[in-house]
């Protein structure tokens, strides 16, 4: 990580992989927990993120003493009924994910990435936190293309973002209004994007796991990612 002042520095950044979720196409599975070449897709995240953030935490509902294997920092979703969620609603998506880690990070900067992307790139941190301190932006996200070859058609991945944990703030009066979609919320603050779409970047890097066809499938097509480390974690709260 650089050491130009403009850049949010490592050790200013708490990760958070963001495995809340319900895995409602996989039959209701923790999706994190599944195993992805030998490693659980929420620790292979982990171990991709780890060596370039500070801190790392897990954002998990279910199976606590599991993912605290990986990493003891693991934070649940807060009770949202503040936040105008009905009775049969038993989630806001990641957005909760984003809640719970600006509400417990310890740090200035908050990074978020999903369980389910395996591939996402290992330059993601750098080439956000220095479109942040070159942009002064509040939250910077990648664009890339969504699994396909096409590099012109970009799409923003909000779920990938750095953010300032100042927008707390904000994503609470959003959710208190109704709001649920990230990018929604994302598109409202002083955002920047990253375009991953250079020669040397993979197409596939954002692709997500959201079935077990889908899983299978890059467990047999993709290379071996390489073993953890071992990871800092925040403290359990």
């Amino acid at each position: 990580m650089p050491l130009n002042p403009l850049f949010p520095h490592a050790q200013s950044i708490t990760a958070v992989v963001l495995a809340g979720g319900q895995g409602t196409r996989m039959g209701g599975v923790d999706k994190g927990l599944q195993h992805f070449q030998g490693q659980a897709m929420a620790h292979r995240a982990l171990v991709r993120v780890a060596p370039w953030v500070g801190t790392v935490a897990v954002n998990a509902n279910r199976n606590e003493t599991a993912y605290q294997a990986f990493c003891d920092a693991v934070w649940p979703d807060p009770d949202l009924s503040a936040w105008g969620l009905s009775g049969d609603e038993v989630s806001a998506g990641p957005l909760a994910g984003f809640l719970t880690a600006l509400q417990h990070v310890q740090t200035p900067y908050l990074l978020t990435v999903p369980c389910d992307c395996p591939f996402f790139p290992l330059d993601l941190v750098l080439r956000l936190s220095q479109a942040m301190g070159q942009s002064g932006a509040d939250l910077v996200m990648p664009r890339a293309a969504q699994g396909h070859e096409d590099r012109q058609r970009l799409a923003a991945q909000p779920v990938f973002a750095l953010m300032r944990v100042q927008v707390l703030q904000s994503l609470e009066i959003f959710m208190a209004q109704g709001g649920r979609k990230v990018l929604d919320w994302s598109l409202s603050q002083n955002h920047a994007f990253v375009d991953f779409d250079q020669a040397h970047d993979d197409v596939h890097a954002f692709s997500n796991i959201n079935t077990w066809s889908e899983l299978i499938h890059w467990n047999t097509a993709s290379p071996p990612a390489p073993r953890s480390p071992s990871l800092q974690c925040t403290p359990s709260t």
